[in-house]
């Protein structure tokens, strides 16, 4: 599949702080006693030859006392503003008292919001931007009116335009508890924040998907949602996701109920071992009601999530695809020296030794070289603009993006440098190669191996899909593999960002690699940064058996795309085998053909595999 142009690009935004004591209206008292004294000093203007010098000393009362009253915090009726947190379609916001003499200034509201948000919705990082529900910035204190709602962006999020004011709220009260009520930064000397911490959240939920029956006339429509720890910190949470989910005529679902009939009364008992639930609003429960129809079996047994265990493979072992051009590189040699240093531009050559080609491309070439002062390595990249015309975007998308990241699991961009000829990157250098090497070596890899890979992946897919970036091609190629004395992987980081981009809409551009694509991306609907889970699962398949769960003969890509869009595969004996249900778990969730059940990044972070726990819980 050909790349195609990138046209997004990524904005840092700023936070903008303003006092707000200067703007604010003087009280009655001192505009009165002001009145007074100009009174006076017109009586005296109009006064006689000594008129003059009386004029001088009313002059200087008059500057003196709004001087001191200019000075003075004035006080007033703090405002009840409501926040709600960027692209939570579950929060139901928090309601804040906001007043001068609580907050000093714009940041001491951010920092507080930053401690609330963070137990209670798990932001992932500091608020830096405050929004109105139709997106216009809010850049002071006086800014937020009395009585309406906002929204908290964290980071270089940008705004995520949703109806934050469409979520049930599940309590009758919008008054906030008193457990979530900011303390006033002049009483305890800081901006301190007395929350409820939810170790119950931390305890109990974990990614799973569950199947909730709708409360109607027979047979009943039957839905699935994804729960994990971002949907479903507390009970009400849950119901509020799941009344998201079912669209109750009745409003708000209220009860919950197993397929056994039996009362979901806390947060835990959603993740038990029941995946079927039952949703009710307030109406009555009927004694039959918990009776299934054949047709609502069938539904049941279609939708419910099970693993394709124990098919015998027919015919030869699948193999991997031809690997593709890597345009971040491979080593190859290990001497200095033998390289024409001339080639590189004049910054480069007094503070780099050249060494050997570790790696080309479609149009770069890879070399190691040795920094001359504290003989560290680098890799260098010489991308020849020749060979890119017409593809130069991938370059400018690729440096614009790696200047914005700083991950242990993602390589570093040190320094760039363009020339009219070629366009110089001096990146990490990961010694070991990629990855898809190493799986042409190995052919396979232990489930330990694999959990540590998929785990710094993980990891890296986070960090970019917190800030709003989908990778767009992450495949064995573009991952970077260090190894120990026994050949075994120690650390994954992720290169390549030639296709990467923000995700502020659904993007609609076909681009990848055939193997890795998901079906969203052919299917040309639409797609966000879960194309990059699907690409992950891909990846972690391929770790344990040595070939893709999708295959087509000759690598043909019509057939490949049939069977990807088709969501069917297996894990198929003898390749299988010895291969635990925890990990089958996680990849049956990492390519659920429906993005809005497919694991996030997160969400791989949190199963119980990568955690490496019991996996009975």
């Amino acid at each position: 599949m050909d790349k195609v142009e990138n046209n997004s690009t990524l904005t840092t935004t700023t936070t903008t702080s303003n006092n707000t004591l200067g703007s604010l209206s003087r009280s009655n008292s001192r505009t009165s006693s002001n009145s007074e004294l100009e009174k006076e000093l017109i009586d005296l203007e109009i006064s006689g030859e000594n008129g003059a010098a009386k004029t001088s000393v009313a002059k200087e009362l008059l500057i003196t006392k709004k001087r001191i009253s200019s000075s003075r915090t004035p006080t007033r009726k703090a405002k009840r503003v409501r926040f709600y947190r960027n692209g939570d379609r579950f929060y139901q916001g928090i309601v804040i008292p906001v007043s001068n003499d609580r907050y000093r200034s714009f940041e001491s509201l951010a920092e507080d919001l930053t401690r609330l948000l963070e137990d209670i919705v798990k932001v992932p990082g500091a608020v830096r931007n405050i929004f109105t529900l139709d997106g216009k910035k809010v850049v002071s204190l006086d800014d937020l009116e009395d009585g309406k709602s906002y929204v908290c962006s964290c980071n270089t999020e940008n705004f995520k335009k949703i109806d934050y004011n469409s979520q049930p709220i599940i309590k009758n009260s919008n008054r906030l508890s008193r457990v979530y009520r900011p303390n006033s930064p002049l009483k305890n000397g800081a901006n301190g924040v007395t929350v409820v911490k939810f170790d119950e959240r931390d305890r109990v939920v974990f990614p799973r998907i569950v199947t909730i029956i709708r409360n109607g006339v027979k047979p009943r429509k039957i839905f699935r949602l994804l729960l994990n720890k971002r949907n479903s910190p507390t009970y009400e949470h849950v119901l509020t996701a799941i009344t998201q989910c079912v669209n109750l005529d009745t409003g708000c679902v209220r009860k919950v109920f197993t397929l056994a009939g039996l009362p979901v009364l806390t947060l835990a008992d959603f993740f038990s071992h029941e995946d079927v639930f039952f949703a009710y609003g307030n109406e009555r429960v009927g004694n039959d009601d918990f009776d299934l129809e054949p047709e609502e079996s069938k539904t049941i047994r279609q939708t419910r999530k099970t693993l394709r265990n124990g098919v015998a493979k027919n015919g030869p072992k699948p193999k991997m695809p031809v690997k593709s051009h890597n345009e971040t590189y491979v080593c190859l040699d290990d001497s200095y020296g033998n390289t024409e240093s001339n080639i590189l531009p004049p910054e480069l050559q007094s503070r780099y030794t050249m060494g050997p080609i570790i790696g080309d491309g479609n149009f770069a070439v890879v070399l190691k070289i040795k920094e001359k002062q504290s003989g560290q390595e680098y890799a260098l990249k010489i991308i020849d603009k020749s060979k890119c015309l017409g593809k130069e975007h991938y370059i400018d998308a690729e440096i614009r993006v790696m200047k914005k990241l700083s991950h242990p699991h993602i390589m570093a961009l040190y320094m760039d440098i363009d020339t009219p000829k070629n366009t110089y990157l001096v990146l990490e250098l990961v010694e070991g190669g990629d990855l898809f090497d190493a799986i042409t070596q190995v052919t396979r890899f232990s489930e330990d191996q694999s959990r540590i890979m998929i785990k710094h992946l993980a990891s890296a897919m986070a960090y970019l899909h917190s800030l709003s970036i989908v990778h767009r091609d992450i495949k064995p190629e573009n991952l970077l593999v260090k190894l120990d004395g026994n050949g075994s992987v120690m650390e994954l980081k992720l290169g390549d960002f030639g296709l990467a981009c923000e995700v502020t809409e659904p993007l609609l551009a076909v681009c990848g690699t055939p193997t890795y694509v998901a079906p969203e991306i052919l299917m040309e609907t639409g797609y966000g940064l879960k194309i990059d889970v699907w690409a992950a699962g891909i990846i972690l398949y391929i770790l344990l058996c040595g070939f893709p769960p999708f295959v087509s003969p000759d690598n043909q890509q019509e057939p490949l795309f049939d069977a990807i869009l088709s969501g069917v595969y297996d894990f198929p004996e003898p390749y299988w085998n010895d291969i635990g249900e925890g990990v089958r778990d996680l990849i049956a969730n990492m390519l659920q053909s429906d993005p809005d059940l497919r694991f996030s990044s997160e969400d791989i972070l949190d199963h119980y595999w990568v955690l490496n726990i019991d996996e009975s819980r």
